[in-house]
């Protein structure tokens, strides 16, 4: 397959990587030593359309195909030094905004994707849970038929973007004798709605811009427009945002490979030792090589992946193998 860059995806990419040099490098680390959320960034991202790259223009998204949105944050990966920043952007874009526009009803787009793909509000996926960790099979958080609508209850925690939520998608059974597959139903939560609280702001060793928390939902009521898919439909939501998940976050990583082996390049051929550079020895060499396959591998395995999101017979199988090499 050619995964050579369209002139469209190639100006897409430098268009990034000078943004992320000129606006979001500043500071970078002093952000991270006091674990501070930069707002503002996250609000200039979304001007440049970072936060709704595969939405339709119509709801305020850039339109782009899954190869090229994996192409742009490849190229944010690159350029953004604060992997906290690049780790919320794509929380967002890729557990929340995607899974909304893929699933939701006509209304519940026209209502929350602008915001969201504007960088004005901030989108959260809730499915980790105290007793669970990410296993979607232990599931506790119960929603309960009240009237027309539903009463929530339950705890996830380590939800990235969390603290500083706007909206969130949050997995509850609805039916537990139906257990993960036709038992559970993916919920749009407002921060402001009554009964939702953040509870917690966890510490963390690295990626500290990116908040992450515990959310407690105390018989939170949401009426039936709340509901995201269709009562039952919380799996295909959970599967279709982790395919696109596990593939475009792999691909900011793909960034951050490549700008750290510039690097090592640069320091290898720079360093001098016994009175040649130390690229000429061949323990650095044969590291620096080994860097490059892997890098390379990683690259064409997530642009394989990426272009075939939405197979479901397929896309399974070249995330699991993207991940080996990234």
């Amino acid at each position: 397959m050619d995964f050579s860059l369209t002139d469209e995806q190639q100006a897409l990419r430098d268009n990034i990587i000078r943004f992320a040099h000129d606006v979001l490098n500043d500071g970078a680390a002093q952000r991270d030593r006091e674990q501070r959320f930069p707002l503002e960034l996250w609000r200039k991202c979304g001007e440049l359309g970072i936060q709704g790259l595969p939405v339709p223009e119509q709801y305020g998204g850039s339109g782009l195909d899954p190869l090229s949105c994996a192409i742009a944050l490849e190229a944010l990966g690159y350029g953004c030094h604060d992997g906290g920043l690049i780790f919320s952007l794509c929380a967002h874009l890729l557990s929340c905004v995607v899974p909304l526009w893929h699933f939701g009803s006509e209304d519940q787009k026209r209502r929350y994707l602008p915001g969201l793909c504007s960088g004005t509000a901030v989108g959260v996926h809730a499915m980790t849970e105290p007793d669970s960790g990410s296993d979607a099979f232990a599931l506790r958080t119960k929603a309960e038929r009240d009237g027309n609508g539903f009463r929530i209850t339950g705890t996830k925690t380590f939800i990235s973007n969390g603290p500083i939520a706007d909206l969130v998608i949050v997995f509850a059974l609805t039916d537990p004798g139906k257990g993960y597959h036709g038992g559970v139903t993916a919920f749009l939560v407002e921060r402001e709605t009554p009964g939702f609280e953040v509870t917690q702001r966890f510490e963390k060793m690295g990626l500290r811009t990116s908040p992450i928390g515990e959310l407690v939902f105390d018989g939170l009521y949401v009426g039936p427009e709340a509901v995201l898919a269709g009562i039952g439909a919380g799996s295909a939501v959970f599967t279709h945002a982790m395919d696109w998940e596990r593939i475009c976050l792999f691909a900011s990583h793909l960034g951050t490979m490549e700008r750290l082996l510039e690097k090592s390049l640069h320091h290898a051929r720079t360093r001098r030792q016994f009175g040649q550079p130390i690229g000429k020895f061949q323990a650095i060499a044969h590291r620096i090589v080994d860097m490059k396959v892997h890098l390379e591998a990683a690259r064409l395995l997530t642009y394989r992946a990426a272009s075939r999101i939405g197979d479901s017979m397929t896309v399974g199988m070249d995330e699991a193998m993207a991940k080996q090499p990234a």
